[in-house]
Protein backbone atom coordinates (compact mmCIF):
# COMPACT_ATOMS: atom_id res chain seq x y z
CA UNK A 1 0.00 0.00 0.00
CA UNK A 2 1.49 3.36 -1.67
CA UNK A 3 0.29 5.24 1.86
CA UNK A 4 1.47 2.69 4.25
CA UNK A 5 2.81 4.41 7.43
CA UNK A 6 5.24 3.12 9.07
CA UNK A 7 6.87 3.57 12.51
CA UNK A 8 10.04 2.56 14.94
CA UNK A 9 9.56 1.14 17.94
CA UNK A 10 12.37 1.03 20.31
CA UNK A 11 12.60 -1.76 23.30
CA UNK A 12 9.82 -4.14 22.01
CA UNK A 13 11.07 -7.31 23.96
CA UNK A 14 7.45 -7.51 26.02
CA UNK A 15 4.99 -5.19 27.94
CA UNK A 16 3.99 -1.86 26.46
CA UNK A 17 6.64 -2.09 23.39
CA UNK A 18 5.23 -5.49 22.19
CA UNK A 19 1.85 -4.61 22.70
CA UNK A 20 2.63 -1.11 20.70
CA UNK A 21 4.31 -3.15 17.93
CA UNK A 22 1.61 -6.00 17.74
CA UNK A 23 -1.11 -3.10 17.55
CA UNK A 24 0.07 -0.74 15.42
CA UNK A 25 1.01 -3.63 12.84
CA UNK A 26 -2.73 -5.40 12.90
CA UNK A 27 -3.98 -1.52 12.05
CA UNK A 28 -1.67 -2.14 8.71
CA UNK A 29 1.75 0.07 9.79
CA UNK A 30 4.84 -0.52 8.49
CA UNK A 31 6.44 -1.87 12.10
CA UNK A 32 10.20 -1.80 12.75
CA UNK A 33 10.73 -3.22 16.12
CA UNK A 34 14.05 -3.47 18.32
CA UNK A 35 14.55 -6.64 21.28
CA UNK A 36 17.98 -5.68 23.49
CA UNK A 37 18.88 -9.40 22.90
CA UNK A 38 18.69 -11.41 19.93
CA UNK A 39 16.13 -14.12 19.66
CA UNK A 40 13.00 -15.18 21.30
CA UNK A 41 11.02 -12.58 20.67
CA UNK A 42 7.74 -13.37 18.16
CA UNK A 43 6.04 -10.16 17.52
CA UNK A 44 3.32 -10.79 15.04
CA UNK A 45 3.42 -8.62 11.85
CA UNK A 46 6.57 -6.58 12.58
CA UNK A 47 10.11 -6.80 11.19
CA UNK A 48 12.70 -7.04 14.41
CA UNK A 49 15.89 -5.76 15.27
CA UNK A 50 18.59 -6.05 17.54
CA UNK A 51 19.41 -2.72 19.65
CA UNK A 52 20.65 -2.05 23.28
CA UNK A 53 20.07 2.15 23.36
CA UNK A 54 23.18 2.27 25.74
CA UNK A 55 25.70 0.77 23.01
CA UNK A 56 26.47 3.24 20.43
CA UNK A 57 27.55 0.82 17.95
CA UNK A 58 24.50 -1.17 18.15
CA UNK A 59 22.29 2.33 17.64
CA UNK A 60 24.75 3.17 15.04
CA UNK A 61 24.33 -0.50 12.85
CA UNK A 62 20.82 -0.12 13.26
CA UNK A 63 20.76 3.47 11.74
CA UNK A 64 23.12 2.13 8.86
CA UNK A 65 20.50 -0.21 8.26
CA UNK A 66 18.04 1.72 7.77
CA UNK A 67 19.81 3.87 5.09
CA UNK A 68 16.86 5.11 3.06
CA UNK A 69 13.96 4.65 5.09
CA UNK A 70 11.60 7.04 7.02
CA UNK A 71 9.22 6.69 9.79
CA UNK A 72 6.35 8.85 10.36
CA UNK A 73 6.46 7.85 14.10
CA UNK A 74 9.94 6.96 16.29
CA UNK A 75 8.75 5.70 19.99
CA UNK A 76 11.36 5.02 22.22
CA UNK A 77 9.90 2.77 24.52
CA UNK A 78 13.26 1.54 26.07
CA UNK A 79 13.72 1.97 29.62
CA UNK A 80 14.75 0.10 32.98
CA UNK A 81 13.34 0.24 36.80
CA UNK A 82 15.94 -1.37 39.00
CA UNK A 83 15.74 0.39 42.16
CA UNK A 84 12.82 1.60 44.30
CA UNK A 85 14.16 2.84 47.48
CA UNK A 86 15.19 6.00 48.62
CA UNK A 87 18.48 8.02 47.28
CA UNK A 88 20.28 7.34 49.93
CA UNK A 89 19.74 3.63 50.52
CA UNK A 90 20.42 2.77 46.71
CA UNK A 91 23.99 2.27 45.23
CA UNK A 92 25.28 5.07 43.10
CA UNK A 93 26.28 3.00 40.32
CA UNK A 94 22.70 1.31 39.73
CA UNK A 95 21.15 5.08 40.68
CA UNK A 96 23.66 5.84 37.62
CA UNK A 97 23.00 3.29 35.34
CA UNK A 98 18.78 4.25 35.75
CA UNK A 99 19.72 7.82 34.75
CA UNK A 100 21.41 6.86 31.61
CA UNK A 101 19.41 4.09 30.15
CA UNK A 102 16.18 5.86 31.15
CA UNK A 103 17.32 9.63 30.06
CA UNK A 104 20.50 10.07 28.35
CA UNK A 105 20.43 7.20 25.93
CA UNK A 106 16.64 7.60 24.85
CA UNK A 107 17.43 11.84 23.51
CA UNK A 108 20.96 10.28 21.93
CA UNK A 109 19.11 7.73 19.85
CA UNK A 110 16.60 10.68 18.86
CA UNK A 111 19.52 12.73 18.21
CA UNK A 112 20.53 10.03 15.95
CA UNK A 113 17.28 9.35 14.36
CA UNK A 114 16.29 12.06 13.71
CA UNK A 115 17.42 11.62 9.87
CA UNK A 116 15.21 9.14 9.91
CA UNK A 117 12.13 10.54 10.68
CA UNK A 118 9.54 11.47 7.54
CA UNK A 119 8.63 15.06 7.03
CA UNK A 120 5.66 15.74 9.80
CA UNK A 121 7.18 12.95 11.68
CA UNK A 122 6.75 12.44 15.58
CA UNK A 123 9.12 11.75 17.83
CA UNK A 124 7.45 10.33 21.39
CA UNK A 125 9.70 9.12 24.47
CA UNK A 126 8.19 6.65 26.84
CA UNK A 127 7.86 8.80 30.31
CA UNK A 128 5.88 8.18 33.78
CA UNK A 129 3.78 10.49 35.74
CA UNK A 130 6.58 9.37 38.34
CA UNK A 131 8.73 12.21 36.54
CA UNK A 132 6.56 14.84 38.04
CA UNK A 133 7.88 17.01 40.06
CA UNK A 134 4.59 18.38 40.55
CA UNK A 135 2.81 15.50 41.07
CA UNK A 136 5.03 13.68 43.57
CA UNK A 137 3.05 13.51 46.50
CA UNK A 138 4.40 10.44 47.94
CA UNK A 139 8.40 10.14 47.84
CA UNK A 140 10.60 6.96 47.33
CA UNK A 141 11.78 5.29 43.95
CA UNK A 142 13.88 8.18 44.02
CA UNK A 143 16.53 7.08 40.98
CA UNK A 144 13.44 5.73 38.52
CA UNK A 145 11.70 9.43 39.41
CA UNK A 146 14.56 11.69 38.88
CA UNK A 147 15.72 9.44 35.77
CA UNK A 148 12.42 10.04 33.66
CA UNK A 149 12.11 13.75 35.14
CA UNK A 150 15.57 13.91 33.63
CA UNK A 151 14.22 12.41 30.38
CA UNK A 152 11.52 14.84 30.81
CA UNK A 153 14.17 18.00 30.79
CA UNK A 154 16.25 16.38 28.07
CA UNK A 155 13.21 15.76 25.76
CA UNK A 156 12.39 19.46 26.33
CA UNK A 157 16.03 20.62 25.33
CA UNK A 158 15.78 17.97 22.33
CA UNK A 159 12.61 20.01 21.56
CA UNK A 160 13.67 23.33 21.62
CA UNK A 161 16.39 22.43 19.25
CA UNK A 162 14.23 21.28 16.63
CA UNK A 163 11.69 24.08 16.85
CA UNK A 164 8.38 22.74 14.79
CA UNK A 165 8.93 19.13 15.64
CA UNK A 166 5.87 16.97 16.79
CA UNK A 167 7.47 15.53 20.60
CA UNK A 168 5.32 13.68 22.91
CA UNK A 169 6.33 12.35 26.44
CA UNK A 170 3.38 9.85 27.20
CA UNK A 171 2.93 8.51 30.37
CA UNK A 172 0.91 4.70 29.69
CA UNK A 173 -0.55 5.12 33.44
CA UNK A 174 0.02 2.11 35.61
CA UNK A 175 0.07 -0.86 33.96
CA UNK A 176 0.12 -4.84 34.54
CA UNK A 177 3.72 -5.36 33.05
CA UNK A 178 7.15 -6.66 34.87
CA UNK A 179 7.23 -2.99 35.74
CA UNK A 180 3.62 -2.30 36.59
CA UNK A 181 2.80 -5.23 38.59
CA UNK A 182 -0.42 -7.36 38.82
CA UNK A 183 -1.83 -4.96 41.02
CA UNK A 184 -2.02 -1.94 38.40
CA UNK A 185 -4.88 -0.31 37.39
CA UNK A 186 -4.80 -1.17 33.64
CA UNK A 187 -4.19 -3.91 31.22
CA UNK A 188 -1.24 -3.54 28.65
CA UNK A 189 -4.23 -3.46 25.93
CA UNK A 190 -5.86 -0.14 27.48
CA UNK A 191 -2.66 1.65 28.08
CA UNK A 192 -1.75 0.58 24.12
CA UNK A 193 -5.08 1.28 22.72
CA UNK A 194 -4.86 5.28 24.26
CA UNK A 195 -1.74 5.73 23.84
CA UNK A 196 -2.03 5.22 19.79
CA UNK A 197 -5.09 6.88 19.55
CA UNK A 198 -3.30 9.84 21.23
CA UNK A 199 -0.12 9.72 19.10
CA UNK A 200 -2.25 10.03 16.29
CA UNK A 201 -4.07 12.90 17.61
CA UNK A 202 -0.97 15.01 18.11
CA UNK A 203 -0.07 14.38 14.11
CA UNK A 204 1.63 17.75 12.95
CA UNK A 205 1.27 19.80 16.26
CA UNK A 206 4.28 20.81 16.01
CA UNK A 207 4.78 21.25 19.50
CA UNK A 208 6.02 19.34 22.97
CA UNK A 209 3.36 17.80 25.21
CA UNK A 210 3.69 15.69 28.63
CA UNK A 211 0.72 13.98 28.46
CA UNK A 212 -0.77 10.20 29.49
CA UNK A 213 -2.71 7.50 27.69
CA UNK A 214 -5.85 9.90 27.87
CA UNK A 215 -4.75 12.64 26.70
CA UNK A 216 -4.24 14.71 29.62
CA UNK A 217 -1.64 16.99 30.67
CA UNK A 218 0.43 16.22 33.51
CA UNK A 219 2.10 19.14 35.29
CA UNK A 220 5.70 19.16 35.18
Amino acid sequence: MADMQSILIVGASRGLGKGLAERYARTGWSVLATVRKAGGVELDGAAVATVDIDQPETVKALHEKTAGKSFDVIFIVAGVATTWGPIHETDPEDALQVYRTNAVSPVLFAEAFLDRLADGGQMVFMTSRMGSIGENEQGGVDAYRASKAALNMLAKGFSLRHKGLTVTLMHPGWVKTDLGGAGAAIDVETSVNGMVQVVDSRHGAGDLAFIDYTGRAIPW
